[in-house]
C-alpha cells in the first residue's frame, strides 16, 4: 500500500488541478484522477490512498467499508474558546508547539503525534489528560476515528492555543512540509513560517 507521505508529496506537486496527470490514478479502481481528489484511509494497513470521486463517495457512510476503508471528510472545525493549561500540555509530553490527536480504531485508543525532522513521531498519551480535554470540549466526541484529527498549536509565551478538528490528511501534509524544511532543534525560520501559513489556511477554512 502507498505510504501517506508519498501520497502527500504528489498532492503538493505543482500541477493543474482540473486535469488528470499522466499516471495519476485511483488506487482502488485505477480511474485517472486530477490533483484535486479525495483520500481514503485503509484502516487495516494504516495508510492513505488516493481515490476517484466514485470510490471516495462509496466509503463516506459509516460502515460502508467495514473495518477496511473510510473516506477522509473535509470538515474543518475551530475551537476559539479552547484553553489548554501549561500543566496539561506538559503532561502530554509533546516537545514542540504543535501536535495532532486521532482515534486509532485498530488499537481502540487515542494516538498523539507531533512533527519533526524525522516525520510524525508518536507520543505516549496520558489518558487522564485526554479525558480532561474531552470533558471540557464535548464537540470532540464527534471526532471520527482514523479519518479526523484534533490539531493543537500552543502560541509563544503562553498566549493561548489554536485548536481545530481537521481531516487526517491535512495533518500528514503538515508533517511532510515540516520534514523537508526542519533545521536545528526548533525547526528553524522556514519551518516556523510554513507552520504559520498552514494555520492561517486552516483558520480561513474552519467554521
Amino acid at each position: 500500500m502507498t505510504d501517506p507521505l508519498a501520497v502527500l508529496q504528489r498532492i503538493r506537486e505543482s500541477q493543474p488541478r482540473d486535469l488528470p496527470r499522466p499516471g495519476e490514478a485511483c488506487e482502488l479502481c485505477a480511474e485517472p484522477i486530477s490533483d484535486d481528489h479525495g483520500h481514503l484511509v485503509d484502516r487495516q494497513a494504516r495508510t492513505l490512498m488516493c481515490a476517484c470521486r466514485g470510490c471516495y463517495l462509496l466509503f463516506t457512510s459509516e460502515g460502508a467499508g467495514g473495518t477496511h476503508f473510510r473516506s477522509v471528510p473535509d470538515r474543518f472545525l475551530a475551537f476559539p474558546d479552547f484553553e489548554l493549561s501549561a500543566v496539561q500540555w506538559d503532561s502530554l509530553q509533546i516537545p514542540v508547539s504543535v501536535a495532532f490527536f486521532f482515534i486509532n480504531s485498530s488499537l481502540g485508543r487515542v494516538a498523539a503525534f507531533y512533527p519533526g525532522p524525522a516525520g510524525a513521531t508518536e507520543s505516549e498519551l496520558p489518558l487522564d489528560t485526554w479525558a480532561e480535554v474531552t470533558a471540557a470540549n464535548p464537540e470532540l466526541a464527534t471526532l471520527q476515528p482514523d479519518v479526523e484529527a484534533f490539531l493543537v498549536r500552543t502560541k509563544a509565551h503562553g498566549t493561548g492555543t489554536e485548536c481545530y478538528i481537521v481531516p487526517i490528511d491535512a495533518c500528514y501534509e503538515l508533517v511532510g512540509h515540516l520534514r523537508r524544511l526542519w533545521r536545528g532543534f526548533d525547526g528553524g525560520t522556514e519551518a516556523r513560517a510554513r507552520l504559520d501559513e498552514f494555520f492561517d489556511d486552516i483558520e480561513a477554512r474552519a467554521r
